[in-house]
């Protein structure tokens, strides 16, 4: 992809408006723009760090079992007024009438209406257990929205529910989804904490908070030092539910033998909330499956939910530096910055090019800043966006057969031929 070709309106000054790291960064490296208060429209650069961060979670979701779908972001108000929930909601639920004077709802979450669904079409043991999720923009009308992304009013939410027959399935549904979710993050170049947690308004007797650690963090962690060095693969979730980890507003209530020595205390905030709730949408809705013994029983459920759009956030609060964002690998918009330090310069131009066409050939995605423009402000750009590689082709390197290469989170370079350095960034 070609800079001067690119959507990528940067801004050299910090709006005054944004208050935390992220929310001044993404402003200012063009990943969004803000049409509303708390409402955010996402720039070619924003949007594919959402999509690589959704690929990273389908692929962690299909490995733990869950099945994939898409439910309407428009609810009827009906199923919220028949359990009572649409009063109990507050004023977060944003309500409105369609043009036949139906009340609709924009859905803050799927519980009620994934559970309709589900027992529509399952009235059987033998069709469990399942677990279902989607990936879809939600609504909740905060008061205050502030910090960007990370409190926004529209965001993009991970949200899955699990349905078994009793507590011993549903646990080992639960398990599978808190392991998935370190998994997930780990690869997001991340260390979550999973901390217990208060349930909140969609309530639950088993919860979870995953929490990335940053010192902006709205919330606060207390967590064994045990955790830093866990082993998600070869640790269970038992295991791992067992070391102590709470939010602050658990922190107190629970037991705590941890020595002071080991109990760190650190902000955070959070990227995902599992939940174990039981029967408890079951019985409000109705929704039974026949038993082995041929008695009805009400299906047990868990939620389990990721912030989408919010892990960008946290992401950049976690890796960044006073010239801009860290991408991990993982998620970056594109691996390699390759910056022409004299376009027009026909053996600069010509070397570029050639670099351009053959890592685009090996897959590496690549942004070529092809612009006249100064190389300072070509250096500043390509650090504010923060891509994990920078590739650098000027004249004097060229003369000694050399191009330079930079490692932007260490901000290591090195000096190589293109052939090797080609082989560096699509090994």
């Amino acid at each position: 992809m070609r800079l001067s070709r690119y959507f990528l309106p940067t801004m050299k000054e910090t709006p005054a408006e944004a208050q935390v790291p992220s929310h001044r960064l993404m402003l200012r490296a063009g990943l969004v723009r803000q049409t509303a208060a708390g409402i955010y429209a996402w720039l070619p650069l924003g949007h594919r760090v959402l999509r690589n961060i959704e690929e990273i979670i389908r692929d962690e979701q299909a490995k733990a079992g869950a099945l994939e779908m898409l439910m309407p972001t428009l609810q009827l108000a009906d199923l919220w007024k028949s359990t009572g929930r649409y009063d109990a909601y507050g004023k977060e639920m944003l309500r409105f009438h369609d043009r036949h004077d139906r009340e609709m709802i924009y859905g803050p979450t799927n519980e009620l209406m994934i559970t309709d669904i589900f027992r529509s079409a399952v009235h059987s043991y033998r069709d469990l257990p399942r677990t279902l999720y989607h990936i879809q923009w939600k609504f909740r009308d905060e008061v205050r929205p502030r910090f960007g992304v990370l409190r926004g009013r529209e965001f993009l939410m991970k949200d899955g529910y699990s349905f078994d027959l009793d507590f011993a399935s549903a646990k080992k549904s639960y398990d599978a989804m808190y392991a998935s979710y370190l998994r997930t993050f780990r690869r997001m170049g991340l260390r979550a904490i999973a901390a217990r947690a208060e349930s909140g308004a969609i309530g639950g007797e088993l919860s979870h908070e995953f929490l990335v650690l940053a010192d902006t963090g709205e919330s606060r962690v207390f967590y064994d030092a045990a955790l830093d060095t866990l082993d998600v693969e070869s640790t269970s979730p038992a295991q791992m539910q067992a070391l102590y980890a709470a939010t602050d507003d658990m922190h107190g209530k629970l037991p705590c033998d941890v020595p002071a020595d080991r109990l760190v205390k650190s902000g955070a905030l959070e990227v995902g909330h599992i939940f174990y709730f039981g029967d408890h949408y079951s019985k409000l809705l109705g929704a039974n499956v026949m038993g082995p013994d041929g008695e009805s029983i009400p299906i047990l459920s868990g939620s389990y939910g990721i912030g989408v759009s919010r892990m960008v956030g946290a992401i950049i609060e976690a890796s960044h530096d006073e010239a801009g964002i860290v991408w991990p690998e993982a998620v970056a918009p594109f691996q390699v910055g390759l910056i022409n330090l004299k376009t027009g310069d026909e053996a600069c131009d010509g070397q570029a090019e050639d670099l351009l066409s053959k890592l685009t050939a090996q897959g590496v995605e690549t942004l070529y800043d092809d612009r006249d423009e100064r190389p300072g402000a070509k250096f500043a750009g390509m650090d504010l966006i923060g891509l994990p590689w920078q590739l650098v082709v000027g004249p004097r390197g060229l003369a000694r057969g050399v191009v330079e290469m930079k490692n932007r989170r260490t901000g290591e370079r090195q000096e190589l031929s293109p052939e090797s350095a080609m082989a560096r960034l699509s090994g």
